[in-house]
């Protein structure tokens, strides 16, 4: 019986997915639907963005994902900003205020253009920046808190010229059940939630890359930011891990998955 509910669950779940894309699809078509972000984590996501400056808020993004769920994202062309899944989240319905286990953005549901708390797995893009292309990358600089991919949708063939064009970037295994016992963040429970960067766990000049480290000649990887990279080789490990890291593609979609 239980076996049965878990396969009738599966096919629901896989259900929602197909009509959220046949509907991200129609959206596009229209030259508006830019972003499908979907949960296939097994427990509820809620969904942050946060613009760059001189960017329009997302408002509609910053909703909540139940396992299975989909939402679509539409975006002005040459929008620049920034995604991240928050966990353990619980708000007041009338108020809209309250708090997340992690990736909190000032208690409230809707971000209004305030980063996150570390630590958050970042999916960031530029659309529309030099040369015409699409930006983009999976960051954990600000740390980790959900397996998290990208991948441009419908990509013509003739634009794929490397392994960082048009191709998916993220960070899809459970950087936390590997954290180094300096950068863990524990929950209410004593279980890890998240798992810090050096530099918001020691604030130094060395993890931060600022001061004297404030260039890539003198920012080097550490021992921390290797952990990073060696579990995620498609995200960014520290801040100047830019040529292993950056992904472009021209004028396509893209699609976002939390616990892919």
């Amino acid at each position: 019986m239980e076996e049965r509910a878990k396969r009738l669950r599966y096919w629901i779940k896989l259900l929602m997915l197909l009509i959220s894309i046949i509907n991200y699809e129609s959206v596009n078509a229209q030259g508006q639907g830019l972003f499908q972000l979907n949960n296939m984590c097994e427990f509820a996501v809620w969904v942050g963005t946060q613009s760059n400056a001189g960017q329009p808020l997302l408002e509609a993004a910053d909703v909540a994902l139940d396992p299975g769920m989909s939402t679509t994202v539409a975006t002005p062309p040459g929008w620049a900003g920034r995604f991240w899944g928050r966990t353990g989240c619980m708000f007041d319905p009338i108020t809209g205020q309250g708090m997340c286990a992690t990736g909190d953005c000032a208690g409230a549901l809707q971000c209004n253009g305030i980063g996150g708390d570390p630590p958050a797995t970042l999916a960031e893009f530029t659309l529309l920046g030099a040369d015409g292309l699409d930006f983009y990358d999976v960051s954990l600089v600000d740390g980790y808190n959900l397996p998290l991919a990208v991948a441009p949708t419908a990509v013509d063939a003739e634009l794929i010229s490397s392994n960082y064009s048009c191709a998916s970037a993220g960070c899809t295994g459970d950087l936390n059940e590997n954290c180094p016992d300096e950068l863990q963040m524990l929950g209410s429970g004593g279980q890890i939630v998240g798992c810090r960067s050096a530099c918001s766990a020691f604030g130094s000049p060395e993890y931060c890359c600022t001061g004297e480290y404030g260039s890539p000649a003198t920012c080097l990887p550490t021992s921390f930011s290797q952990t990073f990279k060696f579990a995620c080789p498609r995200a960014y490990s520290y801040a100047y891990d830019d040529s292993s890291s950056t992904f472009t593609c021209v004028g396509s979609s893209y699609t976002i998955t939390f616990c892919p």
